[in-house]
């Protein structure tokens, strides 16, 4: 039976994960927050009414634990704010006790204490380290935790650059902890993020935000589906689900001028470089843009075409579960004769998934890595 009950110095917490799944066996924490956690409630006793800032709290066992303090929370992830707010109900806590900011904005003062949880994506830790350097006394505490596997010394040596030195606590249940003491005199470089390039074959130029998959180049999955896009006046409305920076959805539109293009992600950091991308290369043209939980939202039979690149991982976790809820959806919003297009890796065996709720589903093209495949409704 999964855990639920995250017990610290702080108290007691009911904390799920979310989307909430019937027979889920991953606990919404682990043990790096825990020491977190557990490692700052001593700390908190030796400062008046400190002002607390979370980064990147997977599902919101930070925040919850925390709430007393009413700190603010960061994240890129729609999924993590619901969750957050979930987790805040189910402990019967106000919603109000936590300030929820997108990664694309920032609250305003400094912090006597900064908790980051290290992002799967280095380019994010620097991005945001670059960006929170307002925030920063000189008494401030810097604590980045991780499980040990997902402290790479690059993770370390970004930290160091960019906050100032560090120290590394002892590993307690496979997990560790950072410390970093911001320097005064310290010289920080100007934030490369976004990053643009243009696009090959094309006159458009792409812009990423630092936590968007692939976002320095254009990744060699995407370049294979761009190659077999459908085309046809059939297709009104469209939606680029886990749309990344947009690049799908764009191609598409310019192959298709009459549809009408709906971004969808739940990295805001990824619908503002689509949102982007796409008013660059049609200044006079509309589309739709959310950070959202998937196909949330949608009313039922509205939809010609989706258009999916499925992640196959939630954070560190590594699984089926998010594409497969992304394909239930889809059978449900998609009109009588409706398409889904999935590229994805060879070996994850998506046609199984889909034939569950389509009445037709062939492959379109493949290679050696990945496979197209359309699923009709």
């Amino acid at each position: 039976m999964t855990e639920t009950t995250i017990r610290v110095t702080q108290g007691q917490f009911y904390v799920q994960r979310f989307p909430m799944e019937q027979g889920e066996k991953l606990r919404a924490w682990d043990a790096a927050d825990e020491y977190v956690l557990n490692d700052l409630a001593p700390k908190l006793q030796l400062v008046k009414n400190p002002r607390v800032l979370i980064v990147n709290d997977s599902f919101g066992a930070l925040a919850v634990a925390l709430h007393a303090l009413h700190p603010c929370a960061i994240s890129d992830s729609f999924i993590s704010q619901q969750a957050t707010l979930a987790n805040l109900k189910l402990n019967q806590i106000t919603t109000d006790s936590v300030q929820l900011f997108n990664s694309l904005e920032l609250p305003a003062g400094q912090f006597d204490f900064i908790l980051i949880k290290a992002p799967k994506t280095l380019a994010y830790l620097e991005d945001i380290l670059t960006r929170l350097q307002a925030t920063l006394k000189p008494d401030t505490q810097v604590i980045v935790g991780a499980m040990v596997k997902n402290l790479s010394p690059s993770v370390w040596q970004t930290v160091e650059r960019l906050v100032g030195a560090t120290v590394p606590s002892r590993a307690v249940k496979k997990a560790r902890l950072i410390y970093a003491q911001p320097e005064q005199q310290g010289i920080v470089p100007a934030n490369p993020y976004p990053i643009t390039y243009q696009l090959e074959n094309t006159n458009y130029q792409i812009s990423n935000h630092a936590n968007v998959f692939s976002h320095k180049n254009l990744d060699i999955g995407t370049r294979f589906f761009l190659e077999h896009l459908p085309q046809g006046n059939q297709y009104q409305q469209v939606v680029d689900l886990g749309c990344g920076n947009g690049v799908v959805g764009l191609m598409f539109a310019h192959k298709n001028p009459q549809a009408q293009l709906y971004f969808i992600d739940e990295s805001f950091m990824a619908v503002a470089s689509a949102q982007q991308n796409f008013e660059h290369a049609f200044n006079s043209r509309s589309a739709t843009y959310a950070a959202a939980d998937a196909l949330t939202g949608f009313e039922p039979d509205s939809v010609d075409l989706i258009l999916c690149n499925p992640p196959f991982h939630q954070q560190t976790t590594i699984g089926s579960h998010i594409a497969i809820r992304m394909f239930k959806q889809a059978s449900k919003v998609l009109r009588t004769s409706g398409e889904l297009w999935v590229i994805g890796n060879r070996h994850l065996g998506y046609q199984s998934g889909l034939k569950k709720y389509f009445s037709r589903v062939e492959r379109v093209a493949s290679n050696t890595k990945f496979i197209i495949v359309k699923a009709c409704k």
